[in-house]
């Protein structure tokens, strides 16, 4: 059974940096395509970015040029590194995958989901 585990969220200040990881329990090259998602109170889940089996990567308007997503340093790993991180990325972000055709930020397409790790921030 597949599983996505993330972490690397927390509390940061505006302006600040983290740094979030995603472990599977397969190699990452199982996938066509892996991404973050991420979901504020009181708001639909968003796509965020998401890479593919080439490393690829697509960003979400709302935090290009912020937000970095890459393949880990390991085989089994994808990190999203965020900079300039605003009150408005509060939310809780998720790690998903999929092995279809394709990679975009449409969630309808990854049937892999991680639990989810919070990011908080604070002006």
């Amino acid at each position: 059974q597949v599983k996505l585990v993330e972490s690397g969220g927390g509390s940061a200040l505006a302006g600040g940096s983290l740094r979030l990881s995603c472990a599977a329990s397969v190699y990452t090259r199982t996938f066509a395509c892996m991404g973050w998602f991420r979901q504020a109170p009181g708001k639909e889940r968003e796509g965020v970015a998401a890479i593919d089996f080439d490393g690829t990567a697509t960003y979400a308007e709302s935090i290009e040029g912020r937000f970095t997503i890459a393949k880990g340093p390991t085989k089994n790993t994808i990190e999203l590194q965020m900079k300039s991180l605003k009150p408005e990325d509060t939310a809780m972000y998720y790690c998903a995958a999929h092995s279809h055709w394709g990679c975009d930020l449409g969630e309808t397409r990854y049937n892999y989901w991680g639990q989810g790790t919070q990011v908080t921030v604070s002006s």
